[in-house]
């Protein structure tokens, strides 16, 4: 229903689909304000069926870490110029125009992912530890 670049309403929203081997539904949202950058993440993927008969939930990301590689995946996101499509003011699809190098998001993820479970990089080995026990 959003359309992308119509100026005096949505001059400043971008819409991009990128269709690729993996189901993916990135959550991640990005609003900047006069410097002022905002990062959220939420449950929904904003389809109406969605919206109207579930309670989905969006909250702000506050840690400086967890910040930066949402960050990071929204750039490589941005970047795809292989199976990205950008969204038209008149409504229609457009592949993005190639640069230097191609990006294929979901390649980049694939390999970040592999080099992480070989040892190589940056390895967040953060493990998950519950603020209340679980009910008896």
């Amino acid at each position: 229903m959003l359309r992308p670049g119509v100026k005096g309403l949505s001059e400043n929203v971008r819409v991009i689909s990128i269709v690729d081997r993996f189901l993916e539904h990135s959550r991640i949202f990005e609003f900047r304000n006069s410097g002022d950058t905002e990062i959220y993440i939420g449950s929904a993927d904003w389809m109406p069926r969605n919206l109207d008969r579930r309670v989905e939930l969006a909250f702000p990301v506050a840690d400086p870490a967890h910040r930066a590689r949402l960050g990071h995946i929204l750039d490589v996101l941005l970047a795809d110029n292989a199976k990205a499509r950008e969204l038209k003011p008149d409504g229609t699809l457009a592949k993005r125009p190639k640069g230097r190098r191609t990006v294929r998001a979901q390649e980049v993820f694939w390999e970040e992912a592999r080099a992480r479970a070989e040892g190589r990089g940056d390895v967040d080995r953060s493990s998950f530890i519950p603020l209340r026990s679980a009910p008896e």
